[in-house]
């Protein structure tokens, strides 16, 4: 009988505090919570702000690519091809260089009319700039493989006739170019064109319209007025 009781009077004294117990609790949670918004905001800036270690990274824009440098460098290859092309004499001695039968300079046509094609007066969209850039960079690597293939090749690929032929011409251009006598000049230029144009119609020399051009502008100078 007595334990009944103290059991009853056990259960009636839990029930009372228990609502007490759980407010406790409560309170408890939202301290600590507090606690650790007010440790965040310390380490992270002012209220409202979110901790910069929390705030989602944000990928770079991308780089825009180097379009004037490109152009300038552009610009300097198409002077040095421009400079070959339109001499007779860098011609002769590397005929490789205008024959696009040779692998490494058909890759250098096709890499600089591929570069050209692309190149724009102003500034273009930033994907047409990369593919002007890159294709500026082959064209360049073209080139430098193109020459040196050349200088290796020079003459070597002609018969000794042939080559006599072009030794001779390269003689006779150096006279018409060197000589004080307008009479040696005007003979060596008529000669040099002459054996030009069978060298050409045989094959063995891919001679540029412009560097033809630059010849005959050469040879109409030396004629008397």
């Amino acid at each position: 009988m007595a334990l009944t009781m103290l059991a009853a009077l056990l259960a009636v004294m839990i029930s009372a505090s228990l609502p007490m117990l759980v407010a406790l609790l409560a309170v408890g949670l939202i301290t600590r919570s507090r606690r650790r918004r007010r440790t965040a905001l310390r380490r992270g800036g002012s209220a409202g702000t979110t901790p910069a270690a929390y705030l989602p990274s944000v990928p770079p824009r991308p780089a825009a690519p180097p379009w004037p440098q490109a152009r300038a460098r552009f610009d300097t290859l198409r002077q040095e091809y421009a400079a070959y092309e339109c001499d007779p004499m860098q011609v002769l001695r590397l005929p490789a260089l205008s024959d696009v039968t040779v692998p490494s300079t058909g890759r250098f046509v096709e890499a600089f009319a591929e570069a050209q094609a692309l190149e724009t007066d102003a500034p273009p969209a930033h994907a047409h700039a990369t593919a002007f850039v890159a294709a500026v960079d082959r064209a360049e690597r073209a080139w430098r493989a193109a020459r040196d293939a050349a200088e290796r090749i020079r003459l070597s690929g002609l018969s000794p006739a042939e080559r006599g032929t072009v030794e001779r011409v390269i003689k006779l251009l150096t006279t018409a170019r060197d000589s004080d006598s307008d009479a040696e000049r005007m003979t060596a230029y008529t000669m040099a064109r002459s054996e030009l144009a069978k060298l050409e119609r045989a094959g063995v020399i891919h001679l540029p319209r412009t560097a033809q051009a630059a010849l005959d502008a050469a040879a109409r100078g030396q004629l008397p007025a």
